[in-house]
C-alpha cells in the first residue's frame, strides 16, 4: 500500500456517530457517492504511473455530554496506470481495534477498511476485508488479489474514536494539496460542535476552507475543494511547506460550561473563543506566551558548581553552567531511566527530591532563574523550523521552538538540553530565519514582542574532515583501510547519536562532575554487586549491538560488506566550543575496488571517497527551488601507499575543479614518498538557491561523483 497514504491516515484520524460497517460503507459509495462510475482520466495524464480521480478527507468532532467522539474518514479512488502503482496498491495495513490515547478515559476505538476494484469495463469487485484480512503482530494486513494495470481501485479508511475529557489538543496536521500522482478531485470536510475550536489556514495558492450548512443548529461545517492538482515532485533538499499548496489546522477542545480554558493549552485559541482562526502574529504571541515563563528554579546545586571558580568573561561563565546543567539536570538520569526500564531495580528510589529538564519550559525556568541570581540580561525567542514555512505563516503552537538569547556582548543563545546540545548552537533547522523575541519585566512577565533575524553559521563551521589511509595486502586482493575522522559544528549531532551509546557519555559527564552513579546509590552491598553484573551484561549486549550497526554503517557507505571493522571513539566532542566528536576506524575491503589484468591491477581509487549524490536525467529538470539544511563542507585526504615493484599512471583524472556561487568540488593528487595523495574538498555555500541556481549545484555534484568513478592503474616495473 502506499505507506505516505497510510502515515498520513493514521495521524489525523475522523467522526461520525456510527460504528455499523454497513453505515460506514454507505457513508462513502452510496446513494451520494458522485464518483462511483468514474473511471476515465484526462489525456494529458495518460502516461502517469497512476491518477487520483478522487481524493477525500472528513473530520468530524462530536461532544455527547460527558463523551468526546473523534472520526476521521479518509477515501481515495485512484486509476492503475503501470505495473509500479499495481504493487503499491496490492496490500494494506490497519488496526481494527486499537486504544485512544486521548482524554482520561480511554475507550476502545474502531478503524473500518473497505476496498473494491473497478475493471475498465465498470464491473466492481468487493474485496471480503473480514475473511482476507490476516492478524499480523498487533495490525490487520490484506493482500489485494486480481489487481492489474487499467484497475481503478477505491478504498476507504474510517476511524471511530470515543473518550471522555474536559480538554483536548489535538494533533496537528500539515499537508501538502497535491500528492506524488496527479489528482483529477480533492475534498476536504469539518464539522464541528460546539466547544471545539479551529485554526485552519491554507498558503501558496491552495484554495481557502469556506463555511457550508450543516444543517444542524449547534454544528459548523467547512469544506475544502480543488480539482485538476497536477502531481507534486519531492525532490532532495526540499520544503514542501514552504512553497507548495498546502493547509496546516489543528483543534482543540474544552468545555465551556464551569470550565476556563487552561494555561496548558497547546493551541493559539481563536480570538474571543470564536471556534475558527486563520492567522497568528505578534499580539497572538504576547495573549499566549505573557505569563508562561517564570525565573522558579532551585539553584543550589549550581551555586556549588560556581563556588571558588573564576571565568574570562559572562559568556563563558554561561557556558559552563550550560554543560553542568546538561548534566545535573538531564543525563545524570539517563543511566537510571535505562535500569528501570530494563527491570533491573527501581533506580528512580535512590534520588531525593530529584530535579530534571522535563520539558523545554523547565530548561527556560532554570536559566530565568539563573540570569535573575546573577543580573545577566536576556530575552526569550520563539522561533519556527525552516521547513515549517515562514514566520509569517505560523499557525501551529507546536511549531514554535523556544530559546533564550543571552545578551552579552556577542550574544549567546540556548537551546534545551540533549547529551550532544552546546552553548551557542540552535538547530540547523532555525538558523537563517525570523523569530520572535520577547523582553521580560522583572524576570516574569512580557513588555513587548518584536521579530528578530536568527544567526547563522557557515561552510567552515560545519566541516567533515577524514584521513583515509590505504594499503594493500601482500597478495593484492584487499584493501587494508585506517580512517579518522572529526566532525564540526551541525555535523556533530547526527554522528554521535549514530555512533554512541549512554555508557559513551555518562560515564564521561559522571568523571567531570564528580556525580554518584545511581548504583553507587544503593546502600546494600550484596545488591550493588547484583545489579552491577545485569547492569554490566546489558550493556554489554548494547556493545555488541553497536559493532553490528557499525559495520552495517561502513557497509552503506560503500555499498557492498565491509569486513572487521573496529571503532574509537578519540573525542566525543561534547566539551568546547570547536572540540570535534572524532574517532579511528579500522576495515578490510575484501575483493572489492582491485581487479587484476595481466600482471597488472587496477585499482578503483575514487571509491575511497564513498556514497557520492548522483544525479539522475529525472532530477535535472527541477522545478522547485532548493532548501538545504545548512551550508556545510566536507575535506577528504587520501593516502594511498603504492606497492613495492608497482608504479601508478593515470591520477591525472583525479585532478578536478569546480567552483561557482552554490558551492564547488576540488580534487589535487600528488606523488610523494612512493604515496599517492589525494585532497578533496567539497562545499554547499548556502541555505537556499532558487531554481535557476540547481545547474551550477548539479556541475559540482556530477564533478564529486564523477571522482568515485576514477580508477589508477598499478604496472609491475
Amino acid at each position: 500500500m502506499n505507506k505516505i497514504l497510510l502515515i498520513f491516515f493514521i495521524t489525523i484520524c475522523f467522526s461520525s456517530y456510527s460504528q455499523d460497517k454497513t453505515e460506514v460503507k454507505d457513508f462513502f459509495w452510496g446513494k451520494s457517492d458522485t464518483f462511483k462510475t468514474a473511471i476515465k482520466i484526462p489525456d494529458k495524464w495518460k502516461n502517469e504511473s497512476a491518477v487520483i480521480i478522487y481524493k477525500y478527507e472528513y473530520y468530524d468532532y462530536h461532544n455527547s455530554g460527558t463523551k468526546v467522539v473523534y472520526t476521521s474518514a479518509y477515501r481515495q479512488r485512484i486509476k492503475l496506470q503501470d505495473e509500479n502503482s499495481v504493487k503499491e496498491f496490492s496490500e494494506f495495513s490497519f488496526k481494527d481495534k486499537f486504544y485512544t490515547t486521548k482524554g482520561y478515559k480511554y475507550k476502545e476505538g474502531t478503524t473500518f477498511l473497505g476496498v473494491k476494484i473497478v475493471k475498465p469495463n465498470g464491473d466492481e469487485i468487493e474485496v471480503d476485508v473480514d475473511k482476507e484480512a490476516k492478524k499480523i503482530d498487533n495490525q490487520k494486513k490484506i493482500a489485494i488479489n486480481g489487481l492489474e494495470i487499467g484497475d481503478v481501485i477505491d478504498y476507504y479508511y474510517y476511524s471511530y474514536e470515543p473518550f471522555t475529557s474536559e480538554v483536548q489538543n489535538f494533533d496537528p496536521v500539515e499537508n501538502t494539496l497535491g500528492d506524488v500522482y496527479p489528482i483529477m478531485s480533492r475534498k476536504i470536510k469539518f464539522s464541528i460542535e460546539e466547544d471545539f475550536y479551529v485554526s485552519f489556514n491554507t498558503y501558496h495558492g491552495a484554495p481557502e476552507l469556506k463555511e457550508v450548512s450543516s444543517g444542524k443548529k449547534h454544528t459548523k461545517t467547512y469544506e475544502l475543494e480543488a480539482h485538476d492538482i497536477e502531481k507534486n515532485e519531492f525532490p532532495r533538499w526540499f520544503y514542501p511547506l514552504a512553497e507548495m499548496p498546502c493547509y496546516k489546522f489543528q483543534v482543540f477542545f474544552a468545555r465551556k460550561s464551569g470550565f476556563a480554558i487552561p494555561a496548558y493549552a497547546d493551541v493559539f485559541l481563536p480570538k474571543g473563543l470564536v471556534s475558527f482562526r486563520k492567522t497568528v502574529d505578534k499580539n497572538d504571541i504576547y495573549d499566549y506566551y505573557e505569563k508562561k515563563f517564570y525565573a522558579v528554579f532551585d539553584l543550589g546545586e549550581t551555586l556549588k558548581f560556581l563556588k571558588g571558580k573564576t571565568f574570562e568573561n559572562e559568556e563563558e561563565k554561561i557556558k559552563a553552567v550550560y554543560l553542568f546543567a546538561r548534566h545535573q539536570y538531564y543525563t545524570q538520569y539517563i543511566e537510571s531511566a535505562v535500569i528501570k526500564e530494563a527491570n533491573i531495580f527501581n533506580s528512580y528510589s535512590m534520588y531525593k527530591n530529584p530535579l530534571f529538564f522535563s520539558d523545554e519550559r523547565s530548561f527556560i525556568y532554570y536559566f530565568m532563574a539563573f540570569m535573575k541570581e546573577f543580573k545577566i540580561d536576556y530575552n526569550i525567542v520563539l522561533a519556527t523550523d525552516r521547513n515549517n514555512g515562514s514566520l509569517d505563516e505560523l499557525l501551529i503552537r507546536r511549531n514554535l521552538t523556544p530559546l533564550l538569547r543571552i545578551n552579552t556582548p556577542n550574544p549567546l543563545y540556548l537551546e534545551y538540553c540533549n547529551p550532544f546540545s552546546m552553548p551557542g548552537t540552535i538547530d540547523h533547522g532555525l538558523e537563517n530565519s525570523k523569530g520572535y523575541i520577547m523582553d521580560y519585566v522583572k524576570n516574569k512577565a512580557i513588555q513587548n514582542v518584536e521579530e528578530v533575524n536568527l544567526p547563522s553559521t557557515t561552510a567552515k563551521d560545519n566541516v567533515t574532515k577524514v584521513l583515509t589511509n590505504v594499503s594493500m595486502d601482500t597478495d593484492m586482493s584487499n584493501l587494508n583501510i585506517k580512517r579518522t575522522s572529526a566532525f564540526f559544528g551541525h555535523f556533530k549531532k547526527d554522528e554521535q547519536n549514530s555512533k554512541l551509546k549512554f555508557f559513551d557519555y555518562v560515564d564521561e559527564d559522571y568523571q567531570k562532575y564528580g556525580t554518584e552513579r545511581v548504583i553507587d546509590k544503593v546502600g546494600s552491598k550484596s545488591k550493588r554487586e547484583q545489579y552491577n553484573k545485569e547492569f554490566d551484561a546489558l550493556k554489554n549486549k548494547l556493545k555488541d549491538i553497536q559493532k553490528d550497526d557499525e559495520k552495517k554503517s561502513l557497509s552503506s557507505e560503500f555499498d557492498f560488506e565491509i569486513e572487521h571493522p573496529t571503532i574509537n571513539i578519540t573525542n566525543t566532542g561534547r566539551y568546547g566550543d570547536n572540540a570535534p566528536f572524532s574517532y579511528e576506524e579500522e576495515f578490510v575491503i575484501k575483493n572489492n575496488l582491485i581487479k587484476k589484468a595481466g600482471e597488472n591491477y587496477i585499482v578503483e581509487i575514487g571509491k575511497m571517497l564513498t556514497n557520492q549524490v548522483e544525479i539522475d536525467k529525472k532530477e535535472t529538470d527541477r522545478k522547485n527551488n532548493v532548501y538545504m539544511p545548512f551550508p556545510r563542507a566536507f575535506e577528504n585526504e587520501i593516502v594511498f601507499e603504492i606497492p613495492d615493484g608497482y608504479k601508478i599512471s593515470g591520477i591525472e583524472k583525479l585532478n578536478k575543479n569546480v567552483q561557482n556561487s552554490t558551492g564547488e568540488f576540488i580534487s589535487a593528487s600528488i606523488l610523494k614518498d612512493n604515496k599517492l595523495i589525494i585532497k578533496t574538498t567539497k562545499k554547499y555555500n548556502n541555505y537556499y538557491e532558487p531554481n535557476a541556481n540547481w545547474n551550477k549545484i548539479i556541475a559540482f555534484l556530477e564533478a564529486a561523483y564523477q571522482f568515485t568513478q576514477e580508477k589508477i592503474l598499478l604496472k609491475k616495473e
